[in-house]
């Protein structure tokens, strides 16, 4: 039997790992006063509201209202129970934790038992395949494919890559573990006919296993090994519960800690491509799931990094490919962009295979291009630049695009290659791209331009929270006086003792709203076997994840340091005696239209004058805040 993680040991790991450091393997940090920021990984958003507070070791996103420490992170984004988060928070510290408490960690509890029992198939799944691939005769033409193709075993078995064998084993083995019908209906795993029949949906099919951004099998792609005029080369799984194309990019999960570190990623047009970069030392490529990156793919990108390279087959539809790429990025992203080309018109696959790893690797080093750059050459093709037309066609083409380019320098830079190229006059150049640049800013709006240098775009919105509600959420109105003065008094009580201890001497005190009320409860009975408050232990010693972004909210308010008998004495004053105020009006507004019902009407008299008495005190109240 595993032992629970005592809190020392829990502690111990919370203490040395930086919370920053952590986080930044899944979002990408950038200081802003005295905290970080970044684009939440919870949920979608442009300007960056996730804060990190590296002194006091927690996050908090001021516009979803998530918040907590290192901790609550992992289990937020990875759906992991508290002893798998502290195993990963140490894993990642190179803590060591004896046996008897890291085999207490449970597989992550999902959102739902048919999310799990799914995982648990397809992990199943690729097992087997993989199984086939490695270990039988059943699987040795597609291994020597593999190995032909490039790929060594220690490859095959980072990328999980496995094979379908011509005849069906799959359906077979989950009925002989007796797995539910339905489940493998819904599975994605098997084709069904209409008489409810299930077969295995990959035949003979090299498979790669799809992941999730915690590297979780989710699907497949499987590439046929025979040629056949009836069959794609390449068989994704159908979306499923578990599986959204849109959201998904290959190779992600091992990706992500290489594109912090080489603060680039590079986009990849085939699974092999991103495995022959991998084996080759590039280790921060991903590949998407079809044609153009979705808006949640490019949103995972952007999350990790400020740069993006564009690596397509440099025929002539890879290049296709990248210009669709560059213009859907550029219009749809934050991301910093470049290409990378293949010589020779091959996939970077290819080029491996023919060249070797060194010219290989030499290209990602040498072999940059700006989105302009590429823009130039790809501009020539179908044109023929030894005839006068086409030349005109190509420079208004090229000046067009220079246009659109903030940077003179930049501007200049390609227009002495126009020059060198066809031999022109730099000023004649120069006056076209004025004309152009001058009707670009008319379009806009913004009139005609003198200068050659466009106007910068503007420059994003600055880092920092809007304003926060009891959650931590972006508030749509402004907090009630009762409700400020509940979270000022809850950050005092809970980091000063002395003000804990007189608050709570208060005979009959209790806050208005129950999420306060609730972490004064868990403040009690925290401080009776702790003598100081600290705000990760507290955090984890509450059971109720839903008020960690609470606690983690009031440490992002803007409060003086020290706190004075007087604040403290004003913020209890209108807790216990504005709200009671409120509560007498509506009760004494319910017995006056109960009286008027029954028609006592002195008793309607009565009322009515202590209703006004009540509205007058209210009214002293309000003035006296104003």
């Amino acid at each position: 039997m595993a032992n629970r993680i005592p809190e020392e040991k829990v502690e111990q790991v919370r203490s040395a790992v930086n919370i920053a450091d952590f986080i930044g393997q899944y979002v990408q940090l950038k200081k802003a006063g005295k905290n970080l920021f970044g684009l939440c990984p919870f949920h979608e958003e442009r300007t960056p509201s996730f804060s990190v507070n590296e002194q006091k070791q927690i996050f908090h996103c001021f516009s979803c209202g998530r918040g907590g420490n290192v901790f609550s992170f992992i289990m937020d984004l990875e759906n992991l129970s508290f002893p798998e988060a502290v195993v990963k928070v140490a894993d990642f510290g190179h803590i060591d934790l004896p046996a008897s408490y890291t085999a207490q960690s449970q597989p992550a509890a999902p959102k739902d038992q048919q999310q799990a029992d799914l995982l648990k198939l397809y992990s199943d799944s690729a097992k087997m395949y993989q199984h086939i691939l490695v270990n039988t005769e059943l699987g040795e033409p597609a291994l020597k494919y593999l190995h032909e193709r490039g790929l060594d075993d220690e490859t095959i078995k980072t990328f999980g890559i496995g094979y379908a064998p011509a005849n069906q084993l799959l359906l077979d083995f989950f009925k002989e573990h007796q797995t539910d019908y339905q489940l493998l209906r819904q599975s994605g795993l098997f084709i069904e006919n209409q008489a409810g029949d299930l077969r295995d949906r990959f035949v003979d099919r090299v498979l790669f296993p799809i992941k999730d951004a915690s590297g979780r099998v989710i699907a497949f792609s499987g590439r046929i090994l025979k040629k056949s005029p009836n069959e794609p080369k390449y068989l994704n799984s159908p979306e499923t519960k578990l599986f959204n194309k849109r959201s998904v990019l290959f190779n992600f999960d091992l990706a992500r800690s290489p594109i912090r570190q080489q603060k680039s990623v590079v986009l990849f047009e085939g699974f092999m491509d991103v495995i022959a970069a991998y084996r080759s030392g590039i280790q921060n490529g991903v590949a998407s799931m079809g044609t153009s990156l979705t808006d949640e793919q490019i949103y995972m990108l952007e999350r990790v990094t400020d740069t993006l390279y564009v690596c397509y087959d440099s025929d002539m539809p890879g290049q296709k490919a990248t210009d669709r790429a560059l213009k859907l990025l550029g219009g749809n992203s934050r991301l910093n962009l470049g290409v990378i080309q293949m010589p020779d018109r091959m996939d970077p696959d290819e080029y491996l295979r023919a060249q070797g790893q060194e010219k290989f690797v030499q290209v990602f080093e040498d072999g940059k291009q700006t989105p302009t750059a590429f823009e130039m050459q790809y501009l020539k093709h179908d044109l023929n630049l030894q005839n006068t037309p086409d030349q005109l066609t190509y420079l208004q083409a090229v000046l067009q695009q220079l246009a659109q380019l903030s940077s003179s320098v930049e501007q200049d830079l390609y227009l002495n290659q126009l020059v060198a190229e066809f031999d022109l006059d730099k000023d004649d150049l120069k006056q076209q791209l004025r004309s152009l640049v001058g009707q670009q800013a008319v379009r806009r709006g913004g009139g005609h331009s003198d200068e050659t240098q466009v106007a910068p775009p503007p420059a994003p919105a600055p880092l920092g929270p809007p304003p926060a509600t009891v959650d931590g959420s972006t508030n749509s109105g402004p907090l009630s006086r009762v409700e400020k003065a509940e979270r000022l008094l809850l950050y005092r009580l809970l980091n000063d003792h002395d003000v804990w201890l007189r608050v709570m001497a208060i005979a009959g005190f209790h806050f208005v709203h129950d999420s306060y009320q609730q972490i004064l409860v868990y403040a009690e009975a925290y401080f009776k076997t702790h003598n100081q408050f600290d705000l990760g232990n507290f955090t984890d010693f509450m059971t109720d994840s839903d008020l960690q972004p609470v606690v983690t909210s009031l440490e992002f308010m803007d409060v003086a340091n020290e706190s004075s008998k007087e604040e403290i004495a004003d913020l209890v004053n209108v807790i216990m005696n504005q709200q009671p105020l409120v509560e007498q009006i509506n009760s004494k507004k319910a017995e006056l239209m109960a009286a008027k019902q029954i028609g006592n009407r002195d008793l309607v008299q009565q009322l009515t004058l202590a209703l006004i008495d009540l509205y007058r005190q209210q009214q002293q109240v309000q003035r006296a805040d104003n």
